[in-house]
């Protein structure tokens, strides 16, 4: 039998040091962080170090560990199972691993692979899943951006997926006693309804589903779909939640509408049926009826489905209304919500929606006309120091910037439109209530576009951060001038 070559510097594991005790020989910042990473598994740490820097003093106060306040000796590591040194001293770090090497304890010295007998990768931690990454000591930061795309990936969830996996595996080896029925059972677990409904938060009904199927008399269930009310945000695909991600590219069905951009479709599973429910202003592709009702049929023929919307579902998106119908036909239902139009425009125009010198109260209106008129409390409306958002307001912009005046607003009150909000073609103009309906007929001003009425407004030229298209135009310069 050949032996394998030998290629892996390490040998990955996992140990079991919950309650045994460690020793960690460093009072800075570098030793404050390696003893935390043994406290979060249960260590039972003993510090050994003159002084401490604050955190690790803090950590001592607060009775998590114990302190030596002493210099190392080589005794200090008998009984220990686990230790690390990190100290600014390169001769007391070599003793240290020196005497833990000589009692066979497995020893880490910060930053440095030739002392050490073990490494401490980079973890993604959704307990009870721990996913452990190294370089082999090569390079820390590459496993630190590693961690950080993972971290993105994986839901936090995937800990509460482990834990009813956990629960359940006795009942599982009972009712499958062959590996191989056990295996496939476990699949169709994991990678289907009962998973939807542990991570979309529908815990009960996930132990639920579980126990009928492993009841003597039991057959795969098939529990209805999920519906995900998924806020798609002002439309930069970078203000995208990772829940929100992770939903859309684990959709079967994709119900969208007009207010989200094409780069977020994109980041949809390639394989979703997609489907365009509206709504432009007078123009919607489908009733909200008509929307409801086919959220139901594709949830009970078993389908992942998400609704999404611009902005949050929440906020005038009628995410309430389909919830309503959906838990009126017990389908199970997730709401994710997403960073608002409001919250999205008035950040990337510079324009912060409260200030305390400014605006000490925020209200969201929205602009649809009923015969011609806006339907709103005016008097409550213009009051001052606080700050208007409306949203679907472009039609409306003359009657309320009328209306705001007649009831006790300044015609020079600061008003702004914000166009394509946090996009490339974002465009905000700003004026007064006396000007700004002219000044967004004259700029050809279109929806999807959200007004700011406040003096709030004032500070755009002092805030303002975001300069799109900017690369774009001197390319386009450069290519001109060639």
């Amino acid at each position: 039998m050949n032996t394998p070559p030998a290629d892996r510097p390490y040998f990955a594991a996992f140990l079991s040091l919950r309650g045994k005790p460690g020793i960690v020989v460093g009072g800075g910042e570098i030793a404050a962080a390696k003893a935390e990473t043994l406290l979060r598994s249960g260590v039972r740490v003993t510090l050994i170090a003159p002084e401490l820097g604050t955190r690790l003093a803090q950590l001592t106060v607060l009775g998590a560990l114990r302190h030596e306040p002493r210099r190392f000796q080589a005794g200090d590591l008998v009984g220990a199972e686990i230790v690390i040194a990190a100290t600014d001293d390169a001769s007391v770090n070599e003793a240290v691993s020196g005497a833990a090497k000589a009692l066979r304890i497995p020893v880490n010295v910060a930053d440095n692979i030739e002392l050490s007998t073990f490494i401490m990768p980079a973890v993604v931690d959704r307990t009870p899943v721990q996913i452990a990454i190294s370089t082999g000591g090569a390079s820390p930061v590459l496993a630190r951006r590693l961690r950080a795309i993972i971290e993105s990936s994986v839901p936090f969830s995937f800990g509460r997926l482990a834990a009813l996996a956990s629960r359940f595996r006795a009942a599982s080896k009972q009712r499958y006693p062959e590996p191989l029925g056990r295996r496939r059972f476990w699949e169709r677990i994991i990678e289907g309804p009962v998973a939807d409904l542990v991570l979309s938060g529908h815990e009960r009904e996930a132990v639920d589903a579980l126990q009928r199927e492993l009841a003597p008399e039991g057959k795969p269930d098939t529990p209805a779909g999920t519906v995900y009310l998924v806020g798609g945000g002002p439309g930069n695909p970078e203000l995208l939640t990772l829940r929100a991600l992770r939903v859309l590219q684990h959709a079967d069905v994709l119900l969208y509408d007009n207010l989200v951009s094409p780069d977020i479709l994109d980041l949809s599973r390639r394989e979703a049926e997609r489907l365009y429910v509206g709504k432009k202003a007078n123009n919607h592709a489908l009733s909200q009826e008509q929307i409801n009702d086919l959220l139901v049929h594709y949830a009970r023929a078993g389908k992942r489905v998400v609704r999404l919307k611009g902005g949050d579902p929440f906020i005038f998106g009628r995410g309430g209304e389909e919830i309503e119908t959906l838990a009126s036909h017990r389908i199970p239902f997730e709401v994710v919500p997403g960073v608002t139009s409001a919250s999205g425009a008035s950040a990337y125009a510079g324009i912060p929606l409260t200030h305390r010198d400014h605006a000490h109260a925020c209200v969201f209106v929205t602009g649809h006309l009923q015969d011609g008129e806006p339907d709103l409390d005016w008097r409550a409306l213009a009051t001052p120091r606080q700050t208007i958002v409306v949203y679907m307001g472009v039609r409306a912009l003359p009657r309320i910037c009328e209306r705001l005046i007649e009831h006790g607003l300044a015609a020079d009150h600061p008003a702004a439109i914000i166009q394509g909000a946090t996009r490339e073609e974002q465009r905000v103009l700003t004026g007064t209530l006396a000007t700004l309906p002219g000044i967004a007929v004259e700029s050809g001003v279109k929806p999807p576009a959200l007004v700011i009425i406040g003096e709030v407004v004032r500070l755009r030229d002092k805030l303002s951060w975001y300069s799109p298209g900017l690369l774009g135009q001197a390319a386009d310069a450069t290519a001109t001038a060639r």
